[in-house]
C-alpha cells in the first residue's frame, strides 16, 4: 500500500472514509449474494471474496478510491466454469487469474487498457448484461424444473418450455422487491436499493406464505457465520494446465473490468490511478481469495462510484467496508436463510439494465460505420457464444477495419517532367525523365499493393519520393523499399528521397548496408516545399549532380 495515498490524511478524513465504507458494505451485501448464487455457488463464496478480495484490492492496488468483490460482468463466465469444471476447479482457474494479473501488472499491460476499441467493451459489456438479464427470468418467475443450460439459445429455450411452471407466489415476492428498488432509486436515492427491495420483500414472504417459495435455507440448507478456513486448492501440473484457458478468460475480464473501473474514479475526482499497480493488486487478492473458498473478483464500478459519492478520502474506505461485511457475516448472517432466491432476480436484473450501457451502444448503432459493424459482433458474439469469441471477433474485425480505412488514405500522385534543355549536360543518365512522386499517409502492409504498382511503372531517369507527409513505416514498407532500391540502381537511374519524417528515415537506414541507397540521397524539408508549390526543375537537377 503506497503512503502517497494517505498525504494529508486527517481524523476527518477517517470520519469519512468510515461513513463511505458502511454505505458501501451495506450496498455489497445483497450484490454479493446475488452474484454468486446466479454464478452457480453458494451465497456466503459472494461474502468471502467481498470480505477477502474487497480488503486486498484496496490495500495493495493502484487506486485510492476502488471497491473489489465479485461483479455481475463476472457473472456467465463463472458459471460456465461451474457448470464445466465444477465450483473447486473454480478455485483454482481463480488462483491462476491471480498470478496472470500479476504478471500482466509487472510486464506493464495496464496502460494497454486504452488500446481496446470502445465499440468491443460496449459490445461486451452489453452482451454480458443480456446474459446476466435472461439468466434471471426463471427465478424471478419461480419456474420450476429447470435444466442447467451453459449457452444462451438452450438457456432461453428452456425457459419457454417451462412457462407453464410460474410460481405466483414467487411472482409476487419478486415485483415487491422490483417495485421497492424502483421507489427507492426514484424517492429514496440515499437507501441502498438493493437492500431496501431484498428487505421488504423477504418479510412479506415469510409472514405470508414462508413455504411456498424457494428460499436460501431451503435451497443451500444452512449458512455458516463463522469465517471460513485456509484451504489450498489442488495446484497439480495437471490441474493448472486443465484450468488455464478459463484462468486467462478470468484475469482478461478482471483486467479490463478493474481498470475501466479505475477509469470512472478517476473521472470522478482529481486523482488519476496507476495502472500497472491497480493489476497487481487484483492479482494478489484473487490469489488470497480462493484460498478461503471465495470467487474470482474485481473492480465494482458502481461501488466504487458509490464510494466516492458516500465522501471516501482514501483507500481505508474499501478496508473498512470488507470489515463491515465479515462483521455481518459473524452477527446477522444467520438470518439469511430466509431470503427468498426470487428475492435475489430483480436485483441481477436492475444490475443487468445499469451495466448495459444502452446510450452508448444506441449512439454507435446511429452512426453507421465501421464500428456499428464492430459492436453488433462483438454483442451477438458474446451473447450467442462467449465472451472470448465475442472480444477476440470484435479485437480482430477492428484491426481489420483500421487496416482496410488506413490503406483508403494512402495516395501516391505522379508528377512525371522533361528534364530543361540547360542542364541536360550537367548529369548523364541513359533518361532524362524525372518521376516526382508525391506519397501521403502511413507505409505499412495495409499500402503494400500501391508501392507494387510504384515498383512496376517506374521509368528510367531520376525519381524523386516526396515523405514529408509519411508519419510511419513498418518492415513491409522496409521491404518493399528495399526492392525499389534494388531495381532503381540495377537500371542505373537516380533516388532522391526529399522531406522524410524520423521514423521512416531510422526504418529505411536499417537497410543501408546494402549499399542501395546513402545518406547523400536525402534531402530537408526546403526542397520539399519547391515541390508542393512550383516545381524548379533546376534546382532539382542541381540536387541530383550533388547526390551523385
Amino acid at each position: 500500500m503506497r503512503a502517497g495515498r494517505f498525504t494529508g490524511y486527517t481524523l476527518g478524513g477517517f470520519q469519512k472514509d468510515v461513513t463511505s465504507g458502511i454505505v458501501v458494505g451495506i450496498v455489497a451485501l445483497p450484490l454479493a449474494m446475488a452474484f454468486a448464487i446466479a454464478s452457480g455457488v453458494r451465497p456466503e463464496y459472494g461474502i468471502y471474496s467481498t470480505i477477502i478480495a474487497g480488503f486486498f484490492i484496496s490495500f495493495f492496488g493502484g487506486s485510492r478510491y476502488q471497491i473489489g468483490g465479485p461483479t455481475g460482468a463476472f457473472v456467465p463466465i463463472l458459471f460456465g466454469i461451474v457448470m464445466q469444471y465444477g465450483y473447486e476447479n473454480l478455485l483454482v482457474a481463480g488462483f491462476l487469474a491471480g498470478i496472470l494479473l500479476i504478471i500482466m501488472g509487472l510486464l506493464k499491460i495496464g496502460s494497454f487498457i486504452h488500446y481496446i476499441p470502445r465499440p468491443v467493451t460496449i459490445g461486451f459489456t452489453a452482451g454480458i448484461a443480456v446474459l446476466i438479464f435472461v439468466g434471471q427470468i426463471a427465478p424471478f418467475l419461480g419456474l420450476q424444473n429447470l435444466k442447467p443450460q451453459e449457452e444462451f439459445i438452450l438457456k432461453f429455450k428452456e425457459i419457454l418450455v417451462n412457462l407453464g411452471s410460474i410460481n405466483f407466489y414467487a411472482l409476487l415476492t419478486s415485483a415487491i422487491c422490483f417495485g421497492m428498488i424502483l421507489v427507492s432509486l426514484r424517492f429514496l436515492p440515499k437507501i441502498p436499493w438493493a437492500l431496501l427491495g431484498l428487505v421488504l420483500s423477504t418479510l412479506v414472504s415469510t409472514l405470508f406464505f414462508p413455504t411456498e417459495i424457494a428460499t436460501i435455507g431451503s435451497t443451500f440448507g444452512s449458512i455458516p457465520t463463522h469465517f471460513p478456513p485456509f484451504q489450498l486448492p489442488d495446484l497439480s501440473w495437471t490441474k493448472m494446465i486443465e484450468l488455464f484457458i478459463p484462468a486467462c478468460i478470468i484475469a482478461m475480464l478482471g483486467g479490463i473490468e478493474s481498470l475501466l473501473s479505475a477509469l470512472v474514479a478517476d473521472g470522478m475526482t482529481n486523482h488519476r490511478h496507476h495502472s500497472n499497480r491497480e493489476l497487481i493488486g487484483q492479482g494478489i487478492a484473487n490469489m488470497v481469495t480462493p484460498l478461503f473458498g471465495g470467487i474470482p473478483a474485481t473492480g465494482a464500478i458502481a461501488r466504487t462510484a458509490t464510494n466516492i459519492k458516500s465522501g471516501a478520502v482514501s483507500p481505508l474506505s474499501g478496508m473498512i467496508h470488507s470489515l463491515f461485511v465479515l462483521v455481518v457475516l459473524v452477527s446477522l448472517f444467520s438470518y439469511a436463510s430466509h431470503i427468498p432466491l426470487a428475492s435475489m432476480a430483480p436485483i441481477l436484473m436492475v444490475v443487468a439494465w445499469n451495466m448495459s450501457e444502452r446510450k452508448e451502444f444506441r449512439h454507435v448503432l446511429k452512426s453507421k460505420t465501421e464500428d456499428s459493424l464492430v459492436l453488433l459482433a462483438t454483442f451477438l458474439l458474446t451473447v450467442i457464444f462467449d465472451l472470448v469469441v465475442g472480444v477476440l471477433t470484435g479485437l480482430a474485425l477492428s484491426f481489420l477495419l483500421f487496416t482496410i480505412r488506413m490503406s483508403k488514405e494512402f495516395r501516391v500522385r505522379k508528377l512525371n517532367l522533361k528534364s530543361p534543355n540547360q542542364e541536360q549536360n550537367v548529369i548523364h543518365y541513359s533518361g532524362s525523365n524525372v518521376q516526382v512522386c508525391l506519397l501521403n499517409g502511413p507505409i505499412f502492409f495495409g499500402t503494400a499493393k500501391q508501392l507494387h504498382q510504384l515498383l512496376k511503372t517506374q521509368e528510367n531517369g531520376i525519381l524523386v519520393l516526396c515523405m514529408d507527409k509519411v508519419p510511419y513505416m513498418d518492415t513491409t514498407g522496409e521491404q518493399i523499399f528495399s526492392h525499389l532500391f534494388s531495381h532503381i540502381h540495377k537500371k542505373g537511374n537516380k533516388l532522391i528521397i526529399t522531406g522524410i519524417q524520423q521514423q521512416p528515415k531510422d526504418v529505411i537506414q536499417k537497410i543501408c548496408h546494402l549499399n542501395k541507397i546513402d545518406e547523400n540521397e536525402f534531402f530537408s524539408t526546403g526542397m520539399q516545399k519547391e515541390l508542393d508549390s512550383h516545381i524548379d526543375l533546376t534546382h532539382l537537377w542541381k540536387c541530383a549532380q550533388k547526390s551523385n
